[in-house]
């Protein structure tokens, strides 16, 4: 089978071994990446460094929702190589880590890591993957959401390369099983995979980026000329609809760009005869 350069490059990047011997090695084992690294190991040609050096700018975003929507985990899952994260086997273990994180109190990574698993925890887990798979293999961030009231609701882009965990606020317990509650929920984890805001509310935004916008739309406004006594209403146009590209609650719903996720909660608590609140949310990307 034919070898490409870029598998190549990426066993060289894990094993700096020689580009040949890489090479070879991938040729002897039909593009298996696993074996081919495995290969270069017992052939002394593998130069393996100590695991805090080595660069885990790979892997997938996982979450797990409880059956009852109350409990949701989110979590970012990295490996050294986009080989072993496309692995079938490797993103049913992560899912695994996650379900059984989900199932306990963790709430962070260092307590997540002594979470039990199999026969040991996380951490062993972990440990024994980087035997088996030859990367190391660490969670670099995670965050729980625990619904009180309403319900929580995640949702996984482009393989797991971005992810998204949500929770909403009802008033009646009966609301999250209705199917126009599920649709909205839903909605609103594609908008946010889809429009990345920098915030839930304007108060979410950092100050400094604010005042950043406002001095870069003075300058320009002075530029052009405009009269210093109409700059001030200007410029609040101007930073009004910076925030309607950045806050979460004023962005235009992807779905229907003449409504804002507001708009929407609005309508959808109409239609449900409930209140609707969007209490917070997270959206991981692998490597940012």
């Amino acid at each position: 089978m034919a070898i490409t350069a870029s598998a190549v490059q990426e066993l060289r990047k894990l094993t700096s071994a020689g580009m040949m011997a890489c090479k070879k090695a991938l040729t002897e084992t039909e593009g298996n990446f696993e074996a081919a690294a495995k290969l270069l190991r017992e052939k002394g040609e593998a130069k393996r460094s100590d695991r805090s050096d080595r660069e885990t700018s790979e892997g997938i975003v996982a979450a797990f929702v409880s059956p009852c929507a109350k409990t949701g985990v989110l979590a970012e899952i990295n490996c050294e190589t986009d080989f072993v994260a496309k692995n079938e086997a490797f993103q049913a273990f992560v899912g695994e880590i996650v379900e059984a994180i989900a199932n306990t109190e963790a709430a962070d990574v260092e307590s997540a890591m002594q979470v039990p698993f199999g026969e040991g925890t996380i951490e062993n887990a972990l440990g024994a993957k980087f035997t088996e798979l030859g990367e190391v293999i660490k969670i670099s961030r995670l965050t729980r959401f625990t619904a009180e009231a309403g319900a929580a609701a995640s949702y996984i882009h482009m393989g797991g390369k971005v992810g998204v965990l949500i929770e909403v606020a009802t008033e009646k317990a009966e609301t999250t099983s209705n199917a126009g509650f599920q649709e909205l929920v839903k909605d609103i984890t594609l908008h946010v995979a889809a429009a990345n805001p920098a915030g839930l509310t304007r108060a979410d935004i950092d100050a400094s980026s604010v005042e950043e916008e406002n001095e870069i739309n003075r300058k320009q406004l002075i530029a052009e000329g405009k009269p210093e006594q109409i700059i001030d209403r200007i410029l609040e146009g101007k930073i009004n609809k910076f925030f309607g590209e950045q806050v979460l609650l004023e962005q235009s719903f992807v779905k229907d760009p003449d409504i804002s996720i507001t708009q929407l909660l609005e309508a959808k608590s109409k239609d449900l005869g409930d209140t609707l609140k969007l209490v917070r949310y997270e959206r991981f990307s692998v490597g940012s």
